[in-house]
């Protein structure tokens, strides 16, 4: 048996590389462990398309410097509908303000606080609320998920999935590889220890120090392991903006409820007392210093869930 040696004069100039004195050979998609961010070998930096997170620090530590396009990113929760938001949201804004295509939230716990998402620059008219008819292993979320990346309009897809086998992540896996899309799916903390396909998995739950921060640990990138949690802050500038114009629109029907009534009070001090036939109207003082609600719905205030 001979053996054939390979020179690598013999090999294109883009795939030698000297380092340390000695040669490297660059395999187009192969990927080495010890590159973070350098994505596949021999490939360009163009070729690798990341979407910031909005946290400098969790840019620091992601490859590439972001939420990778074209793969899963899969995200553990302690619980559902809490945390998740303030960590996509300013990705998922950036992304739908220079991008067209819809944004396909697949099986959401929560209705998302409009406010906030406007406030942050994504509109409402973007999204697309799927909510398929819930089963242990997720199986209709699921398929609605693939559906979903499969179509040409879709920008993203966030997708709520705690009971889906490893075998169905895979197939979401390559549908997003074959729309260049941007993909998270969201999952409990007890699965943790259950394989998965996704290149980057994070798990975010709140800081022990208090709930002005959010704590988010990598569990599994391309590159070397991350051996100390990541802080991102857990209300963001669209949300404490949100919050803070609620609270001045509250105060403010709140003092107009109370000038009017001691306006009314005071008309009914200085008026006499009223005749049998003079027209009694039905009048129900709130309890307290609630304000009545408006009597439409479009007109109530919305309240952030959690």
């Amino acid at each position: 048996m001979s053996a054939t040696l390979l020179s690598t004069s013999a090999l294109p100039t883009g795939m030698v590389r000297q380092g340390g004195g000695a040669h490297r050979v660059e395999v187009p998609g192969v990927w080495r462990g010890a590159s973070l961010g350098a994505g596949m070998a021999g490939s360009s930096a163009a070729a690798q398309r990341v979407q910031p997170s909005g946290h400098a620090a969790l840019d620091a530590q992601l490859p590439g410097g972001g939420w990778p396009w074209g793969a899963m990113s899969e995200v553990l929760l302690a619980g559902r509908g809490r945390h998740e938001w303030p960590l996509v949201l300013p990705a998922l804004a950036a992304a739908a303000a220079r991008l067209p295509g819809r944004v396909v939230l697949v099986a959401p716990p929560h209705e998302p606080f409009v406010p906030v998402l406007h406030a942050a620059g994504l509109r409402a008219a973007r999204l697309c609320w799927v909510a398929p008819p819930a089963d242990a292993r997720d199986a209709a979320a699921a398929w609605a998920c693939e559906q979903a990346l499969r179509c040409r309009d879709v920008l993203a897809v966030l997708a709520w999935l705690p009971g889906a086998p490893p075998e169905m992540l895979r197939r979401l896996q390559l549908a997003a590889a074959q729309r260049h899309a941007l993909l998270w799916v969201f999952r409990t903390e007890a699965r943790r220890r259950q394989a998965s396909p996704a290149p980057l998995r994070l798990a975010v739950g709140a800081a022990q120090e208090g709930g002005g921060a959010l704590q988010v640990e990598v569990i599994k990138r391309r590159g070397a392991p991350v051996l100390s949690p990541v802080m991102v802050p857990a209300y963001g500038p669209a949300l404490e903006s949100a919050l803070a114009a609620s609270s001045r629109a509250k105060a403010q029907r709140l003092a107009a409820w109370r000038q009017w009534m001691a306006s009314r009070a005071a008309a009914l001090r200085r008026s006499p007392a009223l005749s049998p036939q003079a027209p009694v109207r039905p009048f129900r003082q709130s309890t307290g210093d609630a304000v009545p609600e408006p009597g439409h719905a479009l007109g109530r205030t919305a309240v952030a869930a959690g």
